[in-house]
């Protein structure tokens, strides 16, 4: 059985949760390729370098300065998706064509179906958050997505399948164009040893570690309220600025530590030597955040509706704690930690969900 697998380039996140999905198709004897883009082919070379990698179209997504804007940046960039869409259908044919993929796996990626491959979209979000001043055009993102899904032969939806799991209303939803499949919470540190060392290469452990993600200009912006912010409070800290492309390095700037990238095993070892770990809220991050057993501060993205969501929906279980960006500083921070002093994210439970999904494939 020969694979495609194709992350959206949306932030790294989608390439991250693919990861697992990877690991399970090469343990069940399949032939994996990935479909990258420039911004994630450096993650996963890194992760997979054995993997070959195609070259496929970019949805180059710049998110809006205010979060207020984002409906006006819909309807600006609705073209602009359509376009790139409608490309990668193309390119998703073609590539079917001409190496002779069994089957397509697309996470988020719109377009990157084919009629002659199993085609398998991943989504979390099967409900579409709008912000409630745009609540009334909810059911309208709900035919939409579901007009997108039509195009493939499944959905598989990183959650547990008992509402509320991880994601809530966002991926647990009655009605369904094609059939959906829960393949559990996916994260490339599953199965790591949950042991936490004391120090990475004699640094921590650290009072807060601060995980930046996303994509730009919101990834720069917080970038540099993380680094004014931290500053100021007592204490080592660290932040992994998400750079990728930068290769593995690291530097020192009076009571932070910065890292542009770290291979896996010692990204899991500064997380898990962190009494709090500050991050975007993100969905693919709250898997790994729940894997590693960190206690979670969430900054939402501006304009990302669904992470507002699941940032309240887990502060409302007691699960974490979060900070609109606006709000965040030092104070803000300090009081956050206070007061939620006892959260944490609930572990995973072990399952064969992704492992029975895979083996269910029928081409």
């Amino acid at each position: 059985m020969r694979v495609l697998v194709a992350p959206l380039d949306w932030g790294l996140g989608h390439a991250t949760r693919c990861v697992p999905v990877v690991r399970e198709f090469l343990n069940q004897g399949a032939e994996v390729e990935l479909a990258v883009v420039r911004s994630n082919a450096g993650l996963l070379r890194g992760i997979f370098p054995e993997l070959r990698q195609r070259l496929v179209p970019s949805y180059n997504i710049v998110y809006p300065k205010h979060g207020y804007n984002m409906g006006l940046w819909l309807v600006k960039n609705g073209a602009h998706l359509r376009t790139v869409m409608n490309y990668e259908h193309r390119i998703a044919e073609e590539m079917v064509k001409r190496f002779h993929y069994d089957v397509l796996v697309s996470d988020n990626r719109f377009g990157f179906y084919s009629r002659n491959a199993k085609s398998i979209y991943m989504t979390h979000q099967r409900r579409i958050a709008f912000p409630r001043v745009l609540s009334a055009f909810e059911p309208l993102g709900m035919l939409w997505h579901a007009s997108v899904m039509k195009r493939f032969d499944e959905v598989w939806v990183p959650d547990l399948p008992e509402f509320p799991g991880y994601a809530g209303a966002l991926s647990h939803v009655a009605n369904a164009p094609v059939p959906v499949k829960y393949v559990g919470a996916l994260s490339r540190f599953s199965g790591m040893d949950a042991e936490a060392p004391a120090s990475l290469n004699g640094r921590g452990p650290y009072c807060f570690v601060a995980v930046v993600s996303g994509v730009e200009p919101a990834r720069t912006r917080f970038e540099n309220l993380l680094r004014e912010t931290l500053v100021k409070i007592p204490g080592r800290h660290a932040i992994i600025l998400g750079k990728p492309s930068l290769g593995v390095k690291s530097s020192n700037e009076r009571n932070l530590d910065l890292f542009t990238h770290l291979p896996d095993d010692q990204f899991a070892s500064v997380v898990r030597s962190a009494q709090w770990v500050i991050s975007r809220g993100g969905y693919s991050t709250v898997m790994d955040m729940a894997v590693l057993g960190a206690r979670c501060v969430f900054v939402p993205t501006p304009g990302q509706y669904e992470q507002v969501i699941l940032g309240r929906d887990l502060a409302r279980e007691g699960y974490a704690a979060t900070i609109d960006e606006s709000k965040f500083s030092t104070e803000t921070l300090v009081a956050a930690v206070s007061e939620k002093a006892h959260v944490a994210l609930p572990k995973p439970s072990d399952n064969n969900l992704l492992k029975d999904a895979v083996r269910e494939i029928k081409i």
